[in-house]
């Protein structure tokens, strides 16, 4: 590697336009297609596999409007009144007229929804009383359909006891009569016979004198016989009365039987409606359940100050072009007055904007003045921070374009963009300053540019392939948005390299002897050779080798205190309190806070899944069921039913928790509600899943938790065997990796002190202290380790050279320490500037990731490397450089220095 290496800056220094020229092209074509086919980046972090997108995909898939992007707009008094109803229509005007917008699919008006809500909840409370109205009524109506009926009971004994009376009456009339017809036809046959005696005796003369009796015997006959044709009249005046009777029996039967139907129509009326007003009280019990779940719901605020309205695109948010955004934005800003103040969340106002802010160019113009006064001349200070920005820009452009096609975060090209200054500087130092003591020890400076080509260059490639591979083993975490910001950081360290190594010699070339400063090079010119080798006081004692122990002690006292922190940490996301207070982000999230609670900002979606399609008419039951197990947990305030899938398979609802985003209690209520699944089965033959903020969070610290033992491992694995294959040592890599764990625990503790506990926020502009960003620890082990190793292999390499040549263990700590500490420190000093900047960065995401490399690389370098490692080599002695025999005679010969190419140059 060292001769190729030399070879190309051979190459470089003589082509030096094309080589440059090549590098602008890159840039060219890269920004070209950045500019014209680049993506968009995306504020959320997905996890596959874990309950929470699952979740999403399902509703992604089960919902034809899930995937649509949502956007909240806050209208709020700064009056303290209520709104006017003329503001509430100029409200609504303009989201009629943002509606209209190609982009957007629906708006949301607060105060139409409130009014529903309320006439929902006024509906809830008057049903009771119309349930008793109702009531009251079918009672009314079965007491008459009941007296009714007592009525016809009794008419029909009164029936029963006429048909009796009607009987008897037939019977004794049919008595009476058949007396009088034996009686009649009795008389009837005295008449003839008394009129045949009468006839006899008329005709004989009468000789006895029996006519007067006989006449007077057919007298009596007769008036017997009138007696009976006026007793059959009787009878036939009975008969009729009978008759008569009968036909009142028969119409009151008849009445009676129509008032049997009449009745059983009223009754069946009545039922029905008995019916109806039970199934009313069973919807209402499920619908009350529902409006008890919902009553702490609300779009705007009880003292009508506060009115959140929403704004739905016709394609997910990440997608929503920021013209479209900004369309809205300018659409609904219309309607901010004197008295009306309008804020919009993150989703509709934030974009990736500018890599650099004004806090990273602090940070770049700090290493600059580092540069220039390490250097001495202003050409040789801006080479460096040239040669990063070519870098930048290209690793930045391949972001952006690649971003068209794999999802990215936002925090993915500006992670490029900090590793690439960063180290892009550091890289392009090391060897301008190996090219520097070269001339200064009047090497010609084509040969130079090449040997410092071949020898820091070298030392450079292999430090950049560590912290590449360290950065790209974060895809071993299994975590896809992780996975690629560390491939996108390789890729950035990896353009880094190349450009130092090719576009930092062909500069070089160019500027020739102008990289040495006036009084250098008159110096040069008086043939006063300066010796590129240390002097003789290179072994001179340093601190960490005077004082072992105390440095030890003192450097492991400083690391644990700083760590203290660390158990406290909890992981959590980002969320609208994060943002700059005087963001538009940050202030939608605080008014949404303070008028409806900490909760409306940490929304959960509740999803409850049935392996049959629910009807129509169970959905009630089904929703009520739901949300009184979903509100019997601690710490949820309120539950609103959100509809059922396309296929009726899926419900789901809207949970507002008690607490914020991360909170505590908020990750419990998530937990709570996944536990009762076993109920949603056994209540509702149904499965729940929650998805949200804090789901999310939870299930991605999960991930990460679960992946970072391994990581580690594999990091401290690596270590362990780098260091081994360069320095021949048991000793060396374990002091030198244990370490990096200290540097790392101080380092988590610092960032939660300061982003979790609010230490010192306010110079780092923490105003609303919150859990560190869940990505954060493995991010950062994956950097720190690379950058820990850069520092360790330049220092320990000037220590191994010296003992391997004689010098005794503890002038070859010394010796190495000068030879490379002013380098190191500059180093260092650069990428803590560099990543301070971003601790300042617009993108609050990026600002814990600055600040914590920012403090990794101040504690790995000057306590660790400088202090903690020598002194602790110091105590071991020559011990520190043994090696077994067997595994250095296995482990292969790695000249990182590049010093066998310096000893056949030098016997050339």
């Amino acid at each position: 590697m060292s001769q190729f290496l030399y070879r190309l800056g051979q190459f470089a220094a003589r082509r030096a336009w094309l080589v440059i020229i090549g590098w602008i092209a890159v840039i060219g074509i890269l920004g070209g297609v950045a500019a014209t086919a680049g993506g968009t980046f995306s504020t959320a972090m997905t996890i596959n596999g874990t309950d929470a997108q699952t979740t999403i995909e399902t509703l992604e898939a089960k919902f034809s409007d899930a995937s649509r992007g949502i956007g909240q707009v806050v209208f709020h008094k700064t009056d303290g009144l209520p709104f006017t109803d003329e503001e509430k229509e100029n409200i609504t005007a303009a989201l009629v007229s943002v509606h209209e917008l190609p982009a957007v699919d629906d708006t949301v008006d607060p105060f139409k929804t409130q009014k529903k809500l309320d006439s929902n909840a006024r509906d809830v409370a008057d049903a009771p009383a119309k349930f008793s109205d109702g009531q009251k009524k079918l009672d009314k109506g079965q007491a008459k359909i009941d007296k009714g009926l007592k009525d016809l009971a009794e008419a029909r004994v009164d029936l029963a006891d006429g048909r009796v009376e009607l009987t008897a009456g037939q019977r004794k009339l049919d008595k009476g009569l058949s007396k009088i017809l034996s009686a009649a036809a009795e008389l009837q046959a005295n008449k003839e016979g008394v009129e045949y005696l009468i006839a006899l005796a008329t005709d004989d003369g009468d000789p006895e004198n029996l006519l007067p009796g006989l006449r007077y015997q057919l007298t009596l006959i007769n008036d017997g016989l009138a007696q009976i044709a006026a007793g059959r009249q009787d009878i036939r005046d009975g008969q009729a009365e009978i008759n008569a009777g009968w036909a009142g029996i028969f119409d009151g039967e008849q009445q009676a039987n129509d008032g049997d139907k009449t009745l059983a129509r009223a009754q069946r009326k009545l039922d029905r409606g008995q019916v109806k007003l039970d199934d009313a009280r069973a919807e209402f019990a499920s619908a009350r359940i529902i409006m008890e779940g919902a009553a702490k719901f609300r779009v705007v605020s009880a003292d009508n100050q506060t009115a959140t309205g929403s704004v739905m695109f016709t394609t997910p948010i990440s997608e929503v072009e920021t013209f479209d955004k900004a369309a809205v934005v300018s659409a609904l800003s219309g309607t901010a007055t004197e008295n009306i103040q309008v804020e919009f969340s993150q989703d509709l106002t934030r974009s990736l904007g500018g890599l650099l802010g004004p806090g990273e160019i602090v940070g770049l113009l700090v290493a600059a003045i580092v540069l220039f006064v390490m250097l001495g001349t202003l050409v040789a200070a801006g080479l460096p921070v040239l040669s990063a920005i070519v870098g930048v820009a290209i690793s930045g452009a391949s972001s952006v374009a690649l971003a068209a096609v794999v999802e990215s975060t936002t925090t993915t090209p500006i992670l490029g963009v900090m590793l690439g200054l960063a180290v892009g500087i550091d890289y392009s130092l090391f060897i301008l300053n190996r090219h520097r003591r070269q001339l200064k020890a009047g090497m010609p400076v084509a040969e130079s540019i090449a040997l410092a080509n071949g020898t820091s260059g070298n030392s450079v490639t292999f430090a950049g392939l560590t912290v590449i591979i360290a950065l790209a083993a974060l895809n071993l975490t299994g975590i896809d948005f992780l996975g690629l910001m560390g491939s996108v950081g390789a890729a950035a360290i990896a353009i880094a390299v190349a450009v130092a190594v090719t576009f930092n010699p062909a500069v070089i070339s160019l500027i020739g002897m102008r990289v040495l400063s006036t009084k250098e090079r008159r110096a040069l010119a008086d043939k006063e050779m300066y010796d590129s080798k240390p002097s003789t006081t290179s072994s001179a004692s340093v601190f960490a080798t005077r004082r072992p122990l105390v440095s030890l002690f003192a450097t492991l006292a400083v690391l644990g205190i700083a760590a203290i922190p660390l158990l406290d940490m909890r992981l959590g996301l980002p969320d609208g309190s994060s943002e700059p207070t005087d963001s538009t982000g940050y202030k939608s999230y605080h008014l949404t806070q303070d008028a409806f609670g900490e909760g409306v900002n940490a929304t959960l979606l509740v999803v409850a899944t049935s392996p049959v399609p629910i009807t129509e008419d169970n959905e009630l039951a089904f929703q009520a069921g739901a949300t009184k197990l979903i509100m019997g947990v601690d710490n949820v305030e309120s539950t609103v039913p959100g509809g059922f899938s396309d296929d009726r398979t899926i419900a789901i609802f809207r949970v507002i928790p008690a607490g914020g985003p991360n909170d505590v209690s908020t990750q419990n209520v998530v937990h709570e509600i996944r536990a009762l699944d076993a109920e949603f089965h056994a209540a509702l033959d149904s499965s729940v899943n929650v998805t949200g903020m804090a789901p999310i969070n939870i299930d991605v610290s999960e991930k990460l938790s679960q992946a970072l033992p391994i990581y580690l491992g594999t990091v401290i694995g690596l270590s362990l065997l780098i260091l081994m294959l360069v320095f021949r040592s048991i000793w060396l890599p374990l002091i030198a990796s244990a370490g990096f764990l200290f540097t790392v625990f101080a380092t988590l503790g610092a960032v939660t002190a300061v982003f979790q506990w609010g230490w010192l926020g306010w110079l780092f502009d923490i105003h609303d202290p919150a859990p560190i960003l869940s990505f954060l620890p493995t991010m950062l082990i994956g950097i720190l380790f690379g950058l820990a190793m850069d520092y360790q292999l330049f220092l320990a390499s000037g220590m191994r050279e010296a003992f391997i040549h004689g010098k005794s263990a503890t002038d070859s700590i010394n010796y190495g320490l000068r030879l490379s500490r002013s380098v190191v420190t500059a180093a260092a000093i650069i990428m803590i500037s560099v990543f301070g900047g971003f601790v300042f960065s617009h993108t609050t995401m990026i600002r814990p990731v600055g600040f914590g490399l920012a403090v990794g690389v101040l504690v790995d370098a000057f306590l660790v490397r400088l202090i903690l490692v020598p002194a602790a080599l110091k105590l071991l002695g020559p011990a520190a450089w043994w090696l077994p025999r067997w595994l250095d005679r296995i482990l292969p010969d790695v000249d990182v220095e590049g010093a066998k190419l310096e000893r056949s140059i030098a016997h050339q």
